[in-house]
C-alpha cells in the first residue's frame, strides 16, 4: 500500500488542479448563467422532455424505448445514491477555498456526478433504439459534464466515474434487452 500513497496523492492533485481551472469559468457571469441552465436541463428535464417528444412523435412505437429509459434512470438513481452515501465524498467548493460554488447542489455529496451517470445511461440507451439522436445528444453529455466542473459541484474523476456507471448500466441494460 505504501507505494499506492503517492499516486493517489498524485490523483487528489490533479483532481483539484483541473476542477479549479475549469471552474475559473465560473466568474465569467454569461458562462456561469449557461452552465446553470445546462445543469438545470440535466437535472432531469432534459431527459424528461426527449422520453416526452420521442412518446409525442413516434406513439405507440416509443413506448418500449421510453420504458427502457425510465427504468435505467432509476437503475442509475438507486446506484448514484448507495454510491454516494458510501463514499461521502465533499464537494470541491466546501474544501477548497478557492473553489466557487456556481449553484446549489442537489443533494450532499460529490462522488459520482449523478448527473453525468444520467445523462450518459439515458444518451446510450436513446441513441441505442433511435441511433439519429446521437448527434444531439453527446453534445448535451458533454455540456453536462462540463457543467458539473465548471459550476465547481464536482471533480473530474466524479464525472469520469459517473460516465463509466452510467454507460455500464445503460450497456448492461442494452445487453439484456
Amino acid at each position: 500500500m505504501p507505494r499506492l500513497e503517492p499516486a493517489l496523492a498524485a490523483l487528489r492533485r490533479w483532481d483539484e488542479h483541473a476542477c479549479a481551472r475549469c471552474n475559473r469559468a465560473v466568474r465569467v457571469r454569461w458562462l456561469r448563467l449557461a452552465f446553470r441552465a445546462v445543469s438545470w436541463l440535466g437535472d432531469g428535464v432534459f431527459w424528461y422532455a426527449l422520453m416526452l417528444a420521442l412518446l409525442l412523435a413516434e406513439g405507440a412505437g416509443a413506448a418500449l424505448p421510453v420504458l427502457h429509459m425510465a427504468v435505467v434512470g432509476i437503475a442509475c438513481t438507486l446506484l448514484y445514491r448507495a454510491l454516494k452515501r458510501g463514499t461521502l465524498r465533499p464537494r470541491p467548493f466546501e474544501v477548497h477555498a478557492h473553489i466557487a460554488a456556481g449553484a446549489t447542489p442537489l443533494d450532499r455529496f460529490s462522488f459520482p456526478s449523478g448527473h453525468t451517470l444520467h445523462a450518459v445511461a439515458f444518451s446510450l440507451v436513446a441513441s441505442a433504439h433511435y441511433a439519429q439522436l446521437a448527434a444531439l445528444l453527446a453534445p448535451m453529455v458533454l455540456a453536462v459534464a462540463a457543467s458539473r466542473l465548471v459550476l465547481g459541484l464536482h471533480y473530474p474523476s466524479d464525472v469520469l466515474a459517473g460516465a463509466a456507471i452510467g454507460a455500464a448500466v445503460a450497456l448492461a441494460s442494452l445487453a439484456l434487452v
